[in-house]
């Protein structure tokens, strides 16, 4: 009988690709030498989390699965408004709003016919959702987990699992006695908080990042040795270990609605013709049709902003993986340099305004837009169809699931990304 196929795969939340090494994170830096290195991975726009756990599920860009942010706008009866994707309602906000979730399918629809789908996450709510949004699998997230058919599993599982590194342990533990013990399971992803918990409260490169790191490494460690008794065992497991974006520093908070206003291009801050939806380092601009006359006037004067980085309208969308629609006319990614911070971590970037997440991130790690580091995911896969090296070929995120169906001898066409057992890879150099 041929070998069991199955995929496993852990996401370190926000950990940049110029943060593995031996010295910082040697558990990487084995699994490195042992897997294909993609030293080119690139992320999705806006490079956050809600947005990225969507096109990995999907093997889409934005455009295409329509979660276009941490933060969205969408047209109700009142007319466009911003919303949080964060929070746990707003699945069903969406739902009722647009008739759907996603407009394409997720993984777990996807790897049906040869199995199940488990999605363990501890980062926001919408990240966890928006990765299984109909249900084909179960979610488990402590604001309510999921079996198939999003029938709530009570009491939930992941009650307990606060965002940090106690969480992430007490997640990893589950996570690999369900994947030992339920050979059902044909695709299973861990979804670490850190650390990304600890950038967004520290400065990058300080103990408290360096120990979120170390505390990721602990649960990588804990499942690379799963997988190697899945395989002793016979199993053919492809392990796919990487992050969703990497962080910069923030140099300044910007009001962006508030200038909008004061510019005349917004009528007020709760008004409905020109809607703003923070994500980081980036936002996006929705624009009612009514008021559509406005846009070059926006995109003039978001071009004299000095904190205003690279600015996309219209056809324009297309290239960051955007469409054009009234909830999205134009996107902006903060102006970003390569200035280093306390700990000499290069990297910054100025930060939008947002009033429903208010903490200051000043000094702090941050990420949505299109700077260098915040855009430097790593990406490892070990397992058939990857020997080990190094690969330089541009991936992204959306090569995730085209390479996992490819494993499980399921189809890959009709996404956007595509599956990179067809890549090269060259030899690891040599210390």
């Amino acid at each position: 009988m041929a070998p069991r196929k199955r995929v496993i795969t852990v996401i370190c939340d926000s950990l940049r690709r110029d943060f593995i090494g031996a010295e910082r994170t040697p558990v990487l830096a084995d699994l490195a030498a042992r897997s294909r290195y993609f030293t080119q991975a690139r992320g999705v726009f806006p490079s956050t989390t809600r947005t990225s756990s969507a096109s990995i599920a999907t093997g889409c860009q934005p455009a295409r699965h329509g979660l276009a942010g941490n933060c969205v706008i969408l047209r109700d009866d009142d007319g466009l408004q911003c919303h949080n994707v964060g929070h746990p309602a707003f699945i069903d906000r969406l739902r009722a709003i647009t008739g759907a979730t996603l407009k394409v399918p997720a993984l777990a629809h996807h790897v049906r016919p040869v199995g199940g789908a488990l999605l363990m996450s501890n980062v926001s709510a919408g990240a966890a959702y928006f990765h299984d949004p109909e249900g084909h699998g179960e979610v488990w997230h402590r604001a309510g987990s999921f079996g198939v058919g999003r029938i709530p599993l009570l009491p939930n599982p992941a009650a307990r699992w606060e965002s940090g590194a106690a969480g992430d342990a007490a997640m990893t533990q589950a996570f690999c006695q369900r994947v030992e013990q339920d050979e059902t399971l044909a695709a299973a992803t861990l979804w670490l908080s850190n650390p990304d918990h600890s950038g967004h409260r520290s400065p990058l490169g300080s103990s408290e990042h360096l120990l979120g790191i170390a505390a990721a490494e602990v649960c990588v460690q804990a499942v690379m040795t799963l997988v190697e008794r899945l395989r002793a065992a016979g199993e053919d497991v492809l392990f796919i270990v990487g992050s969703d974006h990497g962080m910069q520093t923030i140099i300044e908070s910007i009001p962006v609605t508030r200038l909008l206003v004061e510019a005349g291009l917004k009528a007020g801050a709760d008004s409905r013709d020109v809607v703003i939806a923070p994500n980081g380092t980036a936002f996006t601009i929705g624009v009612s049709d009514a008021h559509a006359h406005r846009i070059a006037a926006l995109v003039t004067w978001l071009g004299r902003q000095a904190w205003a980085g690279e600015i996309f309208a219209g056809a324009q969308l297309a290239t960051i993986g955007l469409a054009d629609h009234e909830t999205c006319r134009i996107a902006v990614s903060m102006r970003a340099d390569q200035r280093v911070n306390q700990a000499g971590i290069a990297g910054a970037s100025f930060y939008v305004e947002d009033p429903d997440e208010p903490g200051d991130y000043v000094g702090r790690g941050q990420h949505g837009g299109l700077g260098t580091h915040e855009q430097s995911p790593f990406l490892m896969i070990a397992g058939t169809g990857f020997a080990a090296g190094v690969d330089d070929a541009p991936v992204s995120l959306v090569d995730i699931l085209p390479t996992i169906l490819r494993h499980l001898a399921l189809p890959a066409g009709g996404l956007d990304g595509r599956p990179l057992q067809a890549t090269a890879p060259m030899p690891m150099p040599m210390p």
